[in-house]
């Protein structure tokens, strides 16, 4: 017996007499029936997308033509120097703009987030964001849709505005006036889009996408997560550091790890339904759901906010209860036994497990997440 190991490619195909093959999934499949993923080994040059070159051949001043430099520094809350080659030597240091030979070059990165017009830029054009408003629960009517044209950091505060003003909001009277109060929490919709835009796959084909229906938004980029979706609310990695790192210290999303914790965190304040997270068709997709009342929940969503809640306690240091999850529901005390059927669901799903297995107290019982 022979035994062959192939080197997973990486900047060219693998051939087996003149044929080129690639995995897919258990089977091995030729690879001129996948271009997609043909072309992805071949742009493969073993720099990170971000570093990759948008527009090269360029003077200072073209650099400042086609990038809002200005939005860089007021962002970073860093002085605007007096003379172009100030502004070129601190761009330069984010990796924005590179140095070849005598002339400048635009990486991927710079034209992403501070492109005037992403048309300008070829290999960026297509990874503006679309944000879509449907009339009911299901794509048959369009109501508006809106293209981002400019780059993420020129663009973000005003489409995370322009979201919530399309979104519903509950009309509270206080003691004086009416106010107005959003069905979704503010703070959960802008962590959601800057992750949208932190954790796509930029070697993906695609865009990500925010659609608005009447009962949810959804939140779909390009690609599968690197973490497990049951670990997004205390794990943290990004395929894209370097875009990652500069939206950070913009202050378009958390430090590492917070950001998800408070979309949780806030959902559960708002006593809206848990939030889902699919992988469909090599996308991924986290849905936040307008409010239900518990009895509309169904078995699944009652164990998934059941999981959510333990996750959350765990990163908080603390452990759930069924004390904890009736202020979750906002179940009375004399319903506990509604808190207990849902845990005992959670329990066999095996989503959750007893922190103490132990205890036979069913008064002082803790749970913590299946993988703590």
């Amino acid at each position: 017996m022979s035994l062959f190991i192939i080197p997973a490619a990486k900047t060219q195909p693998i051939d087996f007499l003149h044929k080129s093959y690639i995995r897919i999934g258990s089977y091995t499949k030729l690879l001129n029936e996948f271009p997609e993923k043909q072309a992805k080994i071949w742009r493969n040059t073993g720099k990170p997308y971000e570093m990759e070159i948008a527009r090269e051949g360029l003077s200072i001043s073209d650099v400042i033509k086609y990038l809002s430099t200005e939005t860089y520094f007021d962002l970073m809350k860093i002085p605007y120097p007096t003379d172009q080659k100030g502004v070129i030597e601190k761009l330069m240091e984010d990796n924005i703009v590179i140095k070849i030979h005598s002339k400048y070059a635009i990486t991927n990165l710079g034209a992403l987030l501070f492109a005037k017009e992403l048309k300008d830029f070829g290999s960026v054009e297509r990874k503006s964001v679309r944000v879509i408003v449907y009339k009911g629960t299901n794509k048959v009517e369009t109501e508006r849709e809106q293209i981002g044209a400019k780059g993420y950091a020129l663009g973000f505060a005003g489409m995370v505005n322009w979201i919530n003003g399309q979104l519903p909001a509950n009309e509270e009277i206080g003691k004086a006036l009416r106010t107005e109060s959003r069905m979704y929490p503010e703070i959960a919709i802008r962590e959601l889009v800057g992750n949208l835009l932190i954790h796509q796959d930029l070697n993906s084909k695609g865009f990500p996408m925010i659609e608005i229906f009447t009962d949810r938004i959804e939140f779909t980029n390009p690609g599968e997560p690197i973490v497990n979706p049951d670990r997004f609310i205390d794990a943290y990695n990004s395929r894209n550091d370097k875009l990652a790192d500069l939206m950070r210290r913009m202050g378009f999303c958390e430090e590492k790890g917070s950001g998800m914790d408070k979309v949780f965190y806030y959902n559960e304040i708002y006593q809206l339904p848990p939030i889902n997270v699919l992988i469909v068709e090599g996308r991924t997709r986290v849905t936040i759901y307008a409010y239900k009342t518990l009895n509309d929940l169904d078995k699944k969503e009652k164990i998934r906010a059941c999981y959510q809640h333990a996750c959350l306690r765990y990163v908080s240091n603390d452990k759930m209860t069924n004390q904890s999850l009736r202020e979750r529901f906002q179940i009375e005390d004399q319903n506990a036994a509604t808190a207990s059927r849902i845990i005992k669901d959670a329990l066999e799903e095996g989503v959750i497990k007893l922190e103490d297995p132990e205890n036979k107290s069913r008064k002082y019982t803790k749970y913590i997440p299946y993988w703590a």
